[in-house]
């Protein structure tokens, strides 16, 4: 595992903080120690506006459409919790800017621009660690670091 030393942030995914909200989740322990790991490490975890979107989404859908069945206001209180237990990066006008480029460069359509959003963010604010479940999805993107939550478990000194 390498993450960049010139860059203390980690992005999660919402994959592994959808994964760290669910007890019930088979990577739930999993997501936790990779966090703890990375903080550990004198990493700040970060999320921007873009992993609350895709929460809400989950949070709020019911648990016949695989979400968790929350009303808004549990879904809320949520999105409070995980803005405070991590650094909230937020938008600012460029991010627009550099998603559009992202997916017309790559000819992204359909449901990779949500990922390519988070590459955005990533992009404008500095940030070059993605801890991320889904690994195959972020790999077209030069630049950014891919870090899978077992990976950073297994390669921690310290469990």
């Amino acid at each position: 595992m390498r993450i960049d030393v010139n860059d203390g942030f980690v992005l999660a995914d919402t994959n592994v903080y959808a994964r760290t909200i669910q007890a019930n989740d088979p990577f739930h322990e999993e997501a936790i120690l990779a966090m703890r790991v990375l903080r550990r490490t004198g990493h700040t975890l970060c999320l921007v506006p873009q992993n609350l979107y895709e929460l809400w989404v989950v949070a709020t859908r019911p648990l016949t459409k695989n979400g968790y069945g929350l009303s808004p206001s549990e879904a809320e209180a949520l999105l409070d919790d995980l803005a405070i237990a991590y650094t909230l990066v937020r938008d600012v006008p460029e991010v627009y800017d550099e998603w559009l480029r992202l997916v017309l460069d790559f000819q992204i359509a359909g449901v990779p621009a949500h990922d390519a959003r988070l590459v955005a963010a990533m992009r404008v604010h500095g940030i070059s660690n993605l801890l991320t479940y889904n690994t195959r999805d972020f790999v077209r993107y030069p630049g950014i670091n891919l870090l899978h939550p077992l990976q950073v478990v297994e390669t921690s000194p310290q469990k």
